[in-house]
């Protein structure tokens, strides 16, 4: 495999194991396409999944999916803890080898064209895809979520790029688009109460005046074998280089701090880039002369 472009979509559903195995099988017999990953959240309602391969390969793989999604998941009985607006939520597009943002770009506005017309679900481009500055921003895009998308896209500025002033009845609306690889990350906290959670994640956000590329919410986690509950602070770091993840716990941990509440648990959700989990053994061990190119094992090996 020459090209690799890899896609990490999230469809509505973390907890009927029929729908996702039926979602993924969708990439499991895609050609030239290869799983690598997928990460269910009972509470989120929500599935992760990572796949690769060339651009044609990825672009076949991402329509059935969407396809298969529409015609499963329904958003009229949906309930989880995450925002979402479709059945497969967003879309997105990184490359990886032998490829550019632009070609990126450009996959996403031909998966974005073919999922209109043949899942009949309208599609918004987004971050480096999008075509007006206020699409770039995902949340931006999901406000209102599907139960208000269908008033949301009657308004000139959110039509959707393809697909018409419309939301698929049961599926809704998805978001398409290219961009660098983020980390999805987690902090449990030993509360209940999740108005910390959603009060650490407003300080440590980008757009409340927090931390650059970090997007949070606070949610109550509700385990589905033990009915245990606790809070979450819920981040995507669209780029660790600019935000590491250590500077993310060390927060959470101290402004936890002033409510009594610890950090129980982190998590990581999917694949993540090797050079962020290297930032933080970096600091941690203090190892501030340590070249991630040459001094670890794989990467001088390679």
């Amino acid at each position: 495999m020459a090209q690799i472009i890899e896609s990490i979509p999230n469809i509505s559903e973390g907890r009927n194991t029929e729908v996702i195995e039926a979602c993924i099988d969708e990439i499991r017999n895609t050609n030239g396409c290869t799983l690598l990953d997928y990460s269910s959240d009972e509470s989120h309602n929500r599935t992760v999944i990572t796949y690769i391969g060339d651009a044609k390969s990825v672009e076949e793989a991402s329509v059935k999916l969407v396809k298969k999604a529409a015609e499963l998941i329904d958003l009229t009985k949906h309930e989880g803890e995450h925002p979402r607006m479709g059945a497969v939520d967003v879309m997105p597009f990184l490359p990886i080898k032998d490829c550019t943002t632009e070609d990126c770009v450009e996959l996403s506005k031909v998966v974005g064209s073919r999922i209109a017309d043949e899942a009949g679900v309208p599609v918004f481009l987004y971050e480096s895809s999008a075509t007006r500055p206020e699409r770039q921003n995902l949340v931006k895009i999901r406000k209102g979520q599907f139960e208000g998308m269908a008033e949301k896209v009657q308004e000139e500025i959110w039509e959707p790029d393809f697909g018409g002033r419309r939301i698929h009845p049961t599926a809704g609306v998805m978001a398409v688009g290219a961009r660098p690889p983020l980390v999805a990350f987690n902090l449990n906290l030993d509360t209940e109460d999740v108005e910390v959670a959603k009060k650490i994640a407003n300080i440590i956000r980008e757009k409340d005046g927090g931390f650059k590329c970090v997007k949070s919410m606070g949610f109550e986690i509700v385990e589905e074998d033990t009915g245990k509950k606790y809070a979450q602070v819920s981040c995507n770091m669209t780029n660790y280089e600019q935000t590491p993840l250590y500077r993310v716990v060390e927060t959470v941990k101290f402004e936890a701090a002033r409510y009594g509440v610890h950090v129980t648990k982190t998590e990581i959700i999917g694949l993540c880039p090797m050079k962020a989990l290297i930032d933080c053994a970096q600091y941690y061990m203090q190892t501030n002369d340590f070249d991630f190119r040459t001094q670890v094992l794989e990467n001088h090996i390679l």
